[in-house]
């Protein structure tokens, strides 16, 4: 069957501000080094005003696995919600400019577009905050069934299960891929995400997922168990295929009761960890919709995730083609 996109992603829309802070800036604002906190305007105002000299640029975990999937040279459409405010132009324009199609309409009136606050410790760790504002407005009338039937994958994050309409959406998207033959994909996005939804999470694993991605907290989060192996263990009974990452140990794929394990892609310096777990998809993804091996998928998630871990910023800043 022949597709117009290879992969589809619904996701919340956010403009990234990062910025360094050492650990007692962290402990001075309360915050949890390494996790993702969902935070009000206030706080987001508060905590910008704090943080030091930053970078923006458009992120959101699906978004920036969008960016990779284009960098790769494959084809890519987005679903996601911003305001017609600056940073809802700068995302759309972010977006579209590296080759990936966003039609999504932007809203008139609400909550600004998204943001969030990425702090980056001496240890590459990277804390995030964020205001979900204009993304709390995606809603089941902005999934278009024939868009998503026109792509082999639709990838999803988790952290949508944060909005209600947003989750109504991407429970009608998987409806509409399922219905034209495609196939439909979730990321666990952090254990924070997953302690929140971990029963809906679990039936979804059973009942809709194709492929499931989630990094060694989250996936022994998911099944509440103390190890990887354990975990891998309830994964290999649940998922029909589940890719699994481990950081420097590399990652696994697990498809009934066969495995791959990958060993990590080498990188010289890690500088900041932001976008690992979503480049890794993109490779993943890119050479699963062109007919690569498993193992030869994950080999390439590696190469991408070792390429923006090397550097400030969570999407490619080379072409990552050219890694292949």
């Amino acid at each position: 069957m022949t597709s117009a996109f290879d992969v589809l992603g619904i996701g919340n829309a956010i403009v990234d501000v990062i910025s360094r802070a050492d650990d007692g800036f962290l402990a001075q604002h309360g915050l949890v080094k390494g996790s993702m906190m969902l935070i009000d305007e206030e706080r987001a105002e508060t905590l910008y005003a704090a943080m030091g000299p930053g970078i923006e640029v458009s992120g959101g975990s699906c978004g920036n696995t969008m960016a990779g999937v284009a960098s790769f040279g494959g084809k890519g459409a987005y679903v996601g919600k911003v305001r017609d405010d600056q940073l809802g132009k700068v995302f759309g324009h972010d977006i579209t400019a590296i080759g990936v199609s966003f039609d999504t309409p932007r809203a008139q009136a609400g909550p600004s577009t998204a943001r969030c606050l990425i702090l980056v410790t001496p240890d590459a760790q990277r804390t995030m905050n964020t205001y979900l504002g204009a993304c709390t407005g995606l809603g089941p009338d902005d999934i278009d069934p024939k868009l998503v039937g026109s792509a082999q994958v639709t990838y999803v994050e988790g952290y949508l299960w944060d909005a209600p309409a947003a989750k109504q959406a991407v429970l009608k998207a998987f409806d509409a891929a399922h219905a034209n033959g495609r196939l439909v994909s979730i990321t666990l996005s952090d254990s924070f995400c997953v302690n929140r939804y971990r029963d809906e999470f679990r039936g979804l694993v059973r009942n809709q997922i194709d492929i499931l991605f989630g990094n060694e907290a989250e996936i022994k989060s998911l099944y509440e168990v103390e190890t990887f192996e354990e975990a891998m263990a309830a994964t290999r009974r649940e998922a029909k295929i589940a890719v699994l990452t481990r950081s420097d140990k590399g990652s696994l794929v697990v498809k009934g009761d066969e495995t791959w394990a990958v060993p990590a892609a080498p990188v010289t310096k890690v500088v900041d960890t932001t976008g690992a777990g979503d480049l890794y998809a993109s490779g993943f993804l890119f050479g699963f919709t062109h007919g690569k091996p498993l193992a030869e998928c994950a080999r390439l998630g590696g190469l991408a995730a070792a390429e923006v871990i090397s550097h400030v910023g969570a999407r490619p800043e080379q072409a990552l083609r050219g890694l292949i």
